[in-house]
């Protein structure tokens, strides 16, 4: 099982930055292939955001936040991170962070964080 903690969530104005935090925890981190971070808006569906490869080079991200959002890893910390800046308000979502073990579908996480608040005020 890997357990997965966020934070830095909160409230910011457009054009504003947050930076999100996802501590990972558990025996069987060495399975994991990929972390990343999804959101969801009120009446929307789950969507992805960003990912990044817990092992080696590589990074993808939703085309609404190329250019703006940037996830990376500390290894040595077990943590991703998601630097959101030039936030919109349509940007406000929970953002959940997820990781996906080898040989799983990157689309369907099998673990997921609680989830943190992130709203954009115009």
């Amino acid at each position: 099982q890997v357990q997965l903690v966020e934070s830095g969530g909160g409230l910011v104005q457009a054009g504003g930055s947050l930076r999100l935090s996802c501590a990972a925890s558990g025996r069987t981190l060495s399975s994991i292939r990929f972390m990343g971070w999804f959101r969801q808006a009120p009446t929307k569906e789950r969507e992805f955001v960003a990912r990044i490869n817990w092992s080696a080079a590589g990074t993808y991200y939703a085309e609404s936040v190329k250019g703006r959002f940037t996830i990376s890893r500390d290894n040595a910390k077990n943590t991703v991170y998601l630097q959101m800046n030039s936030l919109k308000p349509e940007d406000t979502a929970v953002y959940y962070c997820a990781a996906v073990e080898y040989g799983s579908d990157w689309r369907r996480p099998d673990y997921w964080g609680q989830g943190t608040q992130v709203t954009v005020s115009s």
